[in-house]
């Protein structure tokens, strides 16, 4: 019931005098406990599970962070993170912390977590949670669970077009959608980067500033999805990609978590 070791279920009893629900809450307690003591731990393996309502209007992702490959890889530690998926969708979570509050069986998600810390022994905790809502969404999941992604359009699509998307966000990590989501900290550190490029190139001061703005839709173009070469064409830009299936499709949101390096 508790998914507890059978060693630390014997234990439990044992110290509660055979009184079963108060052996359950000296589980949950040790649960607390093995929380606390391993909160400074790094958890940096876990697994990434991505999914759609059944009507491809909203996706969610959740990635769930643990101490170990051993343990991530675990049936009982993927089949979490689906439940937590399923969670959010039912409940449109709109923050990591409305999901931590959300109810969770007998208790809250952030309980359920520190209870399932016990049972592992390892630091648990939701590393990286969205939500997108759009005309359609798509999910994809790369095998082994250590990436995943969702993407919105502002029209319904072709079922695979979608997936060609999600894959390609998987696959070539950008950073925003278009020029215009990037950051402008993000543009002023890449047109300094690509100025001292010039000047150790030996180019002149005048030039290097000009051959940094050529670098800096370099960038755009490797960095942001909607400008991106199509991985399955890289005659093709992601934008005209879409703009081939339909003169007014486009992608409205993604998002991707990895725990790859």
């Amino acid at each position: 019931m508790t998914g507890a070791g059978m060693m630390d279920c014997k234990n439990a009893l044992q110290e509660t005098d055979g009184d079963f629900d108060a052996a359950i809450d000296a589980l949950r307690k040790k649960g607390q406990k093995v929380a606390s003591k391993r909160a400074d731990r790094e958890a940096t393996e876990g697994a990434i599970i991505s999914k759609v309502s059944a009507d491809g209007k909203i996706g969610a992702i959740v990635m769930l962070n643990c101490e170990t490959d051993f343990v991530a890889k675990n049936d009982d530690f993927v089949a979490k993170v689906n439940a937590l998926v399923d969670l959010a969708l039912t409940l449109k979570a709109d923050s990591l912390e409305a999901l931590n509050a959300a109810a969770f069986g007998a208790s809250t998600v952030a309980e359920e977590l520190i209870n399932f810390t016990g049972v592992t022994g390892e630091k648990v905790e939701i590393g990286g949670y969205q939500l997108i809502e759009a005309a359609k969404v798509a999910a994809y999941i790369h095998p082994g669970n250590k990436v995943a992604t969702l993407v919105g359009f502002n029209e319904t699509c072709d079922e695979q077009v979608c997936k060609d998307i999600a894959m390609q966000i998987a696959a070539m990590a950008p950073i925003a959608l278009d020029k215009g989501d990037v950051s402008q900290e993000v543009i002023d550190k890449e047109i300094e980067i690509g100025k001292e490029l010039a000047i150790n190139e030996g180019k002149p001061a005048d030039m290097a500033e000009k051959i940094s703005l050529g670098r800096l839709n370099k960038f755009f173009a490797e960095s942001t999805l909607l400008n991106q070469q199509f991985i399955k064409d890289n005659k093709v830009s992601i934008s005209q990609y879409l703009k081939s299936q339909s003169k007014t499709l486009t992608a409205t949101a993604f998002k991707r978590f990895s725990l790859q390096a």
